[in-house]
């Protein structure tokens, strides 16, 4: 196992990759095409401007903060999923917490039947984008029809001059339960390893970087044995296995959310980047406070009741540090 090495106190060659599940960050129109008939002011939850907007505030507030222990900088990359759209994340780059940050946008609509996509946030000054594209998981339902899904998020670029390329994903959910529901995220898996395949065998040594939420645990079969191969890293298996979480279902804690790199991050050479440790970012404010919910993310909704809160999930960071 690579041990990390902790930063002391800030460092200026100290860079944050992060990534966060937004929960639901939809805006308050109906789109025909869409089942988001549940975020809108006369749905089943009374999604409205206010709550939307106190979403966004939320939110940018949570993202500034990240990494920011040991970095003097606002994260430079930041994968989210669950972004309705184009025009939620331009809003939530424009709060007052992230529009001074300078930070662009990777989007592509997918064709999610909720309409729910992925996509990457990168700091402009530090990132530089050269390519992007996607590719679409094919499922089948039970009746044989397609499932549709996310798609896996390509991106290619500079960060402080040296090429990287991220994937940002999320896999189908456990809804109708784990095991059931399996073959579904190997599938997602095997996807994401054909990817990087093509990529290596085009730049053998190719910096990877894979994030996203899995639904599924460091430990599970479609990330364990389909996806962590002898060329990647997992940090988040280590933080799995000293308890901590980023999401609490049925009073478990999971670790769905991870970064995992290849292990040429590991090295040290000069003008490169290389992987020092990973975070769950889970402090107390956005944690439940009180009842039988105390400790878990605080979420914007519980069922069909309004909460006020960030997310169902806590985000992850990572911190590089420049040779």
């Amino acid at each position: 196992m690579f041990s990390y090495f902790k930063l002391q106190g800030k460092n200026k060659q100290a860079y944050t990759i992060a990534f966060y599940n937004l929960e639901n960050l939809f805006d308050t129109k109906n789109d025909p095409t869409t089942l988001d008939d549940d975020f809108t002011p006369k749905g089943r939850k009374n999604w409205n401007y206010k709550r939307y907007k106190r979403k966004i505030k939320k939110l940018g507030s949570v993202m500034l903060q990240l990494g920011t222990e040991k970095s003097f900088h606002a994260p430079a990359i930041i994968g989210v999923v669950e972004v309705e759209n184009q025009t939620v994340l331009v809003d939530l780059v424009n709060t007052n917490n992230l529009k001074n940050e300078n930070y662009g946008i990777v989007h592509y609509d997918s064709p999610d039947e909720r309409g729910i996509d992925v996509a990457l946030l990168y700091k402009k000054e530090l990132f530089e984008l050269l390519h992007s594209e996607t590719f679409p998981l094919y499922l089948n339902a039970k009746n044989g029809e397609r499932d549709y899904t996310r798609d896996v998020l390509l991106v290619k670029g500079n960060l402080n001059g040296e090429l990287v390329h991220i994937l940002v994903n999320h896999w189908p959910s456990r809804r109708s339960g784990e095991d059931f529901t399996e073959e579904k995220r190997i599938k997602a898996a095997e996807l994401v390893a054909s990817i990087t395949y093509k990529i290596t065998n085009q730049t053998p040594d190719a910096k990877i970087i894979i994030m996203g939420d899995f639904n599924d645990d460091p430990t599970s079969k479609s990330v364990k044995n389909y996806l962590v191969n002898d060329t990647f890293y997992n940090p988040m298996e280590r933080l799995i296995a000293t308890g901590n979480g980023t999401l609490n279902y049925k009073r478990t804690w999971h670790l769905f959310d991870q970064i995992i790199f290849s292990k040429n991050f590991m090295s040290i050479k000069e003008n490169t980047h290389s992987f020092k440790y990973a975070e769950v970012f889970d402090k107390y404010f956005l944690k439940e406070w009180k009842g039988k919910y105390k400790g878990n993310p605080f979420r914007t909704y519980i069922g069909k009741w309004y909460q006020g809160g960030f997310s169902d999930h806590f985000p992850v960071y990572v911190y590089l540090k420049k040779n």
